[in-house]
């Protein structure tokens, strides 16, 4: 705060008088945080993480530390928050228990070794169950803004996740204030506030994916306030590959799926339904290839936006595009930037609780596409485990689009470590989305369409069009002993033997 530079842009970005008073550094306004607390942040994918008090916090937990004390919070967040947020905490051993959601190697290592508990949750459910106390009371809320407006309302940044239940029932609020969020994003948030719990609930007044139920800002009493941090800090970017033979491979079975779909009627010609698709580079793959489909005027609703919404909106392929957060690279970044005012008219961001919510999923009848570690012949699927005992990243909100979508499919390379891996196996033996949940299975092998089919014929289906010829032979050989077991069953399986791929892989290092 000794510049004038930073003080104008203070001046610009906090307009209210109240607020500019509790103006402090990040290291100050952590002081507020304490051994035990349950403290609730903001971010989800890599956009809106608080980009100075969580380094602050660290060094703090670090200090106490080295002085012989136990330092520990409970961490609450949207989804996965920026990598190296996660990696600070984690590394001083800072967090005792994380929920919903995170994708950062060192969080993940402690919560394998049991080091750190850690709540696996459908996204749409935690506000909810937030709300009801599950996870105890919120003492402190981190959330970042882009400014706060004269009358005292915030104003969200490139997320918004669970930053208004945060705001709503936290004890203490620590804002961050960060002026590298571009002024020119005010307006493209829709912020809800009819939400209520049982018995008071109301439905979800959204029929378009343009629709606006809620207002551009947050609300917040300024009475809980008890510090702002200013920053100028950009996004994290996520991290992006250029898309290779497999990922190109299975987006061309996608959008073949949808040409079929539309000649069978069951989609509309042009604009198809509105889309999901989790993040990745397959999904940001599949998404890329839809300007080659001929396709105008397309929606989506989803709870991430990737690079390629951006090069669709830009093209007129996608009008209109509905979620949470942006989870942009580098050149997504700029690019956004750059361009704010044409994507601030084609994009909303809403809260997790709205973007994920399955009354809407199902009445807009949303075409959800998630990737998954493996599947099983009859199309139960594994997102979450490897080897089915260590957790990988999380179930996100692909649950919440998978059961609830107009048509549900999960996308995935056929192997994994270099072909060492079969994602086609006989029995998950972690199962994330059960076979009434899965309708498509999707490698770049081929497509299976499980719509109608009973158990055996879906096995017969996936093995066909779906494995990688090294492991079909298994597979096949694996199915054929258990169709001929005396007492088969609707769903024969050789319960000895269901996970024989991932032992042989364990003891060997592959499953062939």
């Amino acid at each position: 705060m000794s510049t004038s530079s930073g003080e104008s842009r203070i001046a610009n970005r906090i307009r209210n008088a109240t607020f500019a008073q509790r103006v402090t550094s990040a290291a100050d306004a952590v002081r507020f945080i304490n051994p035990g607390d349950t403290v609730a942040i903001s971010g989800f994918a890599s956009g809106g993480t608080p980009k100075d008090t969580i380094p602050a916090l660290a060094d703090r937990i670090r200090d106490a530390r080295a002085g012989g004390s136990d330092f520990t919070i409970n961490l609450l967040t949207g989804a996965s928050v920026s990598a190296s947020t996660e990696r600070m905490l984690s590394e001083v051993e800072g967090i005792g228990l994380r929920m919903p959601y995170q994708s950062e190697p060192t969080a993940r290592q402690r919560i394998n070794r049991g080091q750190m508990e850690y709540v696996d949750i459908h996204l749409s459910h935690v506000a909810q169950q937030v709300w009801q106390g599950y996870y105890g009371h919120v003492n402190v809320a981190i959330v970042e803004v882009a400014g706060i407006t004269e009358s005292g309302e915030l104003i969200p940044s490139a997320s918004i996740g669970n930053n208004k239940t945060w705001l709503d029932v936290a004890d203490k609020i620590i804002l961050e204030v960060n002026s590298w969020v571009p002024a020119e994003l005010e307006g493209i948030h829709d912020v809800y506030y009819g939400t209520a719990l049982p018995p008071n609930r109301k439905p979800i007044q959204i029929t378009r994916v343009d629709d606006r139920i809620g207002q551009t800002t947050y609300r917040v009493d300024p009475a809980k306030v008890v510090a702002v941090v200013e920053t100028h800090a950009r996004d994290a970017a996520s991290e992006l590959t250029k898309p290779d033979a497999v990922s190109e491979s299975i987006a061309g079975q996608v959008l073949d799926f949808f040409d079929y779909e539309v000649r069978a009627g069951r989609l509309p010609a042009d604009t198809l339904l509105p889309l999901q698709a989790g993040i990745g580079n397959v999904a940001n793959a599949v998404l890329g290839g839809l300007d080659r489909g001929g396709y105008k005027n397309l929606t989506c609703y989803s709870e991430v936006l990737q690079d390629s919404m951006l090069a669709l909106i830009k093209d007129g392929t996608v009008a209109h595009a509905s979620s949470t957060s942006l989870a942009l690279s580098e050149a997504g970044l700029e690019e956004f930037v750059a361009n704010v005012d044409t994507y601030r008219n084609h994009i909303t961001l809403r809260p997790q609780e709205i973007s994920n919510h399955p009354e809407v999923v199902r009445r807009l009848g949303v075409i959800a596409m998630n990737g998954m570690l493996e599947a099983d012949i009859y199309g139960n699927v594994n997102s979450t485990h490897v080897m089915g005992t260590k957790i990988m990243n999380g179930i996100g909100g692909s649950g919440d689009f998978a059961r609830n979508g107009y048509v549900s499919m999960f996308l995935s390379p056929s192997t994994a470590r270099g072909g060492s891996i079969s994602a086609i196996v006989p029995m998950s033996p972690h199962v994330d989305h059960s076979e009434h949940d899965t309708q498509v299975i999707v490698t770049e092998q081929g497509l299976a369409d499980l719509r109608g089919l009973s158990p055996r014929r879906r096995a017969r289906a996936i093995i066909d069009n779906c494995a990688h010829p090294d492991y079909k032979p298994l597979l096949d050989d694996y199915f054929a002993r258990a169709e001929a077991l005396p007492d088969a069953g609707q769903t024969p399986h050789l319960l000895g033997e269901a996970f024989s791929l991932h032992q042989r892989y364990q003891e060997t290092g592959s499953m062939r």
